[in-house]
C-alpha cells in the first residue's frame, strides 16, 4: 500500500509517501511544498491545492493521512494553517481520496511508543524506521513521513481487528 503523509501548512506542508508492505516501510519520496511569504494567503492555497493534487496524480497513494491541527497561542497562525489544512482535504477528496486524521501525540505513541515523546526523538524513529542515512528535511517532511507510518500501523491494526 502506497500512503501519503501530509503535515498541513500554508507557508510549508510537507509531504511524504512511503510504501508500507510486509510490515515493512520503504520510502518513495519526501518533501515539501512550500509557498511564498508576502504572497496573498489566497495565492498559496491555490498553490498548495495544485501541489497536492499533483502528487496524487504522480504517485496514486492508496491511502492518504493528514496531521491533524494543534493550536498553540497564535491563532491567527492557526486559522491560516487551518485554511491550509481544508484546502488539502478538499484536493484529496476531489481526488476521490478518504483521508485519515491523527493527533500528534497518535503520531508519537505510533513512531516512537510514547504520546508525549520530543520532535527530535520522533525524526530519529521515523529516519531508523524508513533505512535513511539521515533525517529528512526540512522538519515538515520527517512529520509527514512519521504521519504516514502512523497510518502503516494503525491500518494493520484495523485488518487485525476484521
Amino acid at each position: 500500500m502506497i500512503i501519503l503523509g501530509l503535515d498541513p501548512g500554508y507557508g510549508t506542508t510537507g509531504y511524504g509517501l512511503v510504501k508500507y508492505e510486509d510490515n515493512r516501510f520503504t520510502p518513495i519520496q519526501y518533501g515539501a511544498i512550500t509557498t511564498p511569504a508576502g504572497q496573498p494567503l489566497y495565492h498559496r492555497l491555490c498553490e498548495i491545492y495544485e501541489d497536492v493534487c499533483t502528487l496524487v496524480d504522480t504517485f496514486h497513494p492508496e491511502a492518504v493521512a493528514v496531521e491533524e491541527l494543534f493550536f498553540n497561542t497564535n491563532i491567527t497562525t492557526g486559522i491560516q494553517v487551518a485554511h491550509a489544512r481544508g484546502v488539502i482535504l478538499l484536493a484529496l477528496a476531489q481526488k476521490g481520496l478518504h483521508p485519515v486524521s491523527y493527533t500528534p501525540s497518535q503520531v508519537k505513541q505510533s513512531v516512537v511508543g510514547y504520546g508525549k515523546a520530543e520532535k527530535r526523538q520522533v525524526m530519529e524513529m521515523t529516519k531508523s524506521m524508513l533505512g535513511l542515512s539521515k533525517i529528512p528535511r526540512p522538519d515538515d517532511a520527517a512529520d509527514a513521513l512519521a504521519i504516514a507510518i502512523c497510518h502503516g500501523h494503525a491500518s494493520r491494526s484495523k485488518l487485525w481487528e476484521k
